[in-house]
């Protein structure tokens, strides 16, 4: 099939579909006489899957490294299952510090609503530095 029909049947584009195979993670498909590529039905299924893999946040590193396991006759369920395991480790990480920034910027909009609008106007006010006492090294620990 041409890549324009290809691109239909996996819903992404026929530039996606080139980085794919520029990037390895579509083998190049043989032409036609014309030079037109002539994609396997085997090709949307792989981009099915490129295209979940994605989604689901791997790299295209990580969806290269299941492809090349299955390309060489390996089941990657077992790769894939540790990868999406280090990806949602990453992203509850990531929660945490989310909520702890938070928690911050809460007791900081605390400490400002706190604080006199008025002298806020007097540098001498704001504290020895002379910048802001609300936004301050010991407010951030």
């Amino acid at each position: 099939m041409r890549i324009g029909d290809l691109a239909a049947r996996a819903g992404l584009t026929t530039k996606t579909i080139r980085f794919y195979e520029d990037s390895g993670l579509l083998p190049a498909p043989p032409r036609t006489p014309g030079g037109y590529r002539d994609y396997p039905d085997t090709a949307v299924t792989r981009l099915a899957f490129v295209r979940d893999a994605r989604r689901a946040g791997l790299t295209l590193a990580e969806i290269r490294s299941v492809l090349v396991l299955r390309d060489d006759g390996h089941a990657p369920c077992a790769h894939v299952t540790d990868l999406l395991h280090e990806h949602l480790a990453d992203i509850e990480r990531r929660v945490a510090d989310l909520a702890a920034t938070r928690e911050a910027l809460r007791g900081l909009a605390a400490r400002a609503a706190s604080t006199d609008p008025a002298a806020s106007t007097d540098p001498a006010a704001c504290g020895t530095d002379g910048i802001c006492t609300i936004v301050s090294p010991e407010t951030l620990t």
